[in-house]
């Protein structure tokens, strides 16, 4: 067998290098490429996150902080509430549904109050009692009591009267220029509200 000469050696050795760089290349290009591919992964997450949660808080529920003390003691001033955009979808509003809607005088403004007259009825009110239809409407939700006459007031069809629980405290339907809350202008369904925890509304049907 021939011997290898030196110079062969050498060609051998250059090309063993070359080879070595280029799998070290090789090797640097993979880790950029994983690099890379992960970070795309973290960004299409976020992105489909993003799209996720605007989804379902356009479509599915509502989440609002209650700046007022309107609804007291229902709901507190800072309570933060959850209603569903979807279950007038399906069931009709009903007297004592604690609901959020776009402020009759100011649709771009959002509302919390108690819907306390549907439809055909007619209502008024002496000195914190709501006569419903006649009758003198139980409310034990309530903790203070109302001043003053208000009234009469017959709601319209596809319209809704709207009081809220702290009725000394609260710009409700007795004060809007636009008396009545349409159908439309409904919302969602008030169903949770939270600080401290989640709890459940134990909503009154009247």
């Amino acid at each position: 067998m021939a011997e290898i000469t030196q110079a062969e050696k050498e060609i051998q050795e250059k090309l063993n290098n070359e080879k070595k760089l280029r799998e070290e290349k090789a090797a640097k290009r993979g880790e950029k490429t994983s690099v890379a591919k992960e970070i795309f992964d973290w960004i299409l997450v976020i992105i489909l996150a993003v799209v996720i949660s605007f989804a379902i808080n356009t479509l599915v529920i509502v989440n609002a902080t209650v700046p007022t003390s309107s609804m007291e003691s229902t709901i507190m001033a800072g309570d933060r509430v959850i209603g569903s955009r979807l279950y007038y979808l399906r069931n009709e509003p009903q007297r004592g549904d604690i609901i959020m809607f776009d402020y009759p005088d100011d649709p771009d403004i959002l509302y919390i109050k108690r819907i306390i007259g549907v439809p055909g009825d007619h209502i008024e009110i002496h000195d914190g009692t709501v006569f419903l239809n006649g009758e003198a409407l139980s409310e034990p939700y309530l903790t203070t009591s109302t001043d003053g006459i208000w009234g009469p007031y017959d709601v319209p069809e596809g319209h809704y009267f709207m009081l809220g629980d702290n009725r000394n405290d609260s710009a409700d339907s007795r004060y809007w220029k636009n008396t009545y809350l349409s159908r439309e202008g409904i919302v969602g369904k008030a169903v949770f509200k939270y600080w401290k925890g989640f709890e459940r509304f134990n909503q009154e049907k009247k």
